[in-house]
């Protein structure tokens, strides 16, 4: 057996979610919209399935997603990309695997920015390299650049960006990106780019590709999520764009995971990027009024949070809160003594100590389900004050 995975525990996604089902409480912790999904891709998607095609698809993905893919990035943010820049995947964290299995040699080491999500370490391992966590730190979590220069060897060979980050909901500035950019092409290093947040932006931000940067366009690899841009999280319909050199050891990678992905998914998802502009604003949109929605509510009960700048999540600050104790032993009180789900920060580190009494809450969700859960959340923060103050 492995040793990376013979240790391995169940991811904290899996735990919390089987616990929330288990008991019955509400699921603020993975990040999943609780709607079945728009309607044009549904409807896209079972005609897809009744007039086919319904046998292998091509490896690198349909051509209709592929040039859907391209146009969609020509369109949102000017990429000068084409069809041959465009790989299908099943899901963004497939595309991942297959981006670390292609650039990775063994005994590699590539720079990982914590808290981060939790597949990078292990991905990155098995396919023989070793991960070198640099830490962002709340409550600002901005890039430290002078550290990830410090952390440069002459093993390092990649750099790993989640923009906007998940879980510390940042969207790194243009200012940030530019700087890791030109320690980038200085180092000579691949940047493999989880941009799957990329439409999920608030307070007028606009998402800034690295792939677009001075000096990227050959060495980044810019990896996208239907499923997030749609709240289609089920469907693993994701893509990798890169230059055509480094597309192809991606290819040769992804042909050995997955091989390919649901024709009929790969059709509907085509179909959606082709929408008009209108349909991803008012997306948007809903998502930044329930995101303001679940800080409101927060605030009125009691609870400090960090801000959100992007992704479907709000960070919650448990000791700024009145709370004091171990992140993880907190939100699985929480989960039992409220019935509220949520994800502890500690398991996003690999280096820690990680911040103290921070846990994520994700707010794509009904109203009625945030202000259900909010008021459970509050019952629960009155009861420890007035045990602490007993």
């Amino acid at each position: 057996m492995n040793p990376i995975f013979a240790t391995m525990r169940t991811t904290i996604f899996e735990e919390m979610s089987g616990l929330a089902r288990e008991s019955g409480a509400i699921n603020l912790g993975q990040g999943f919209p609780d709607t079945i999904g728009p309607p044009e891709l549904l409807g896209a998607a079972a005609d897809a399935v009744l007039t086919g095609p319904n046998q292998y698809p091509p490896s690198v993905g349909l051509p209709v997603l592929r040039e859907a893919v391209a146009a969609h990035y020509r369109r949102f943010q000017s990429l000068d990309i084409g069809f041959a820049n465009v790989l299908v995947t099943s899901g963004a964290t497939e595309a991942i695997a297959a981006a670390f299995l292609a650039v990775i040699s063994e005994g590699d080491e590539v720079i990982v920015f914590e808290p981060m999500y939790d597949a990078y370490s292990p991905l990155i391992q098995r396919a023989g390299g070793v991960p070198r966590p640099v830490t962002l730190r709340p409550p600002h979590w901005r890039l430290p650049i002078d550290e990830v220069a410090a952390a440069i060897g002459p093993r390092t060979r990649a750099i790993v960006l989640n923009n906007p980050n998940n879980p510390a909901a940042r969207v790194f500035s243009h200012e940030e990106l530019a700087a890791l950019a030109i320690i980038c092409v200085e180092r000579d290093l691949i940047a493999v780019c989880d941009e799957v947040w990329e439409h999920v932006v608030f307070d007028g931000s606009a998402h800034v590709p690295m792939i677009a940067l001075p000096g990227m366009a050959e060495r980044a690899i810019k990896i996208g999520s239907a499923g997030k841009i749609f709240g289609l999280t089920g469907w693993k319909v994701g893509f990798a764009i890169a230059a055509p050199s480094l597309l192809q050891a991606i290819g040769r990678a992804h042909q050995f995971l997955t091989f390919t992905t649901p024709p009929n998914l790969q059709i509907a998802v085509a179909h959606g990027l082709g929408l008009d502009d209108g349909f991803f604003a008012t997306m948007q949109a809903a998502l930044e009024h329930s995101r303001d929605r679940l800080v409101d509510l927060l605030a009125k009960t009691g609870f400090t949070t960090l801000a959100s700048e992007g992704t479907y999540f709000v960070t919650v600050d448990l000791a700024a809160s009145g709370v004091s104790g171990n992140d993880g032993v907190l939100a699985r009180r929480i989960l039992s003594e409220a019935g509220v789900a949520s994800i502890p920060f500690s398991p996003f580190y690999m280096r820690g100590p990680p911040p103290v009494g921070l846990i994520r809450l994700c707010f794509a969700k009904p109203d009625e389900m945030l202000e259900e859960a909010v008021g459970r959340l509050g019952s629960w923060l009155t009861a420890q004050k007035q045990r602490d103050d007993g």
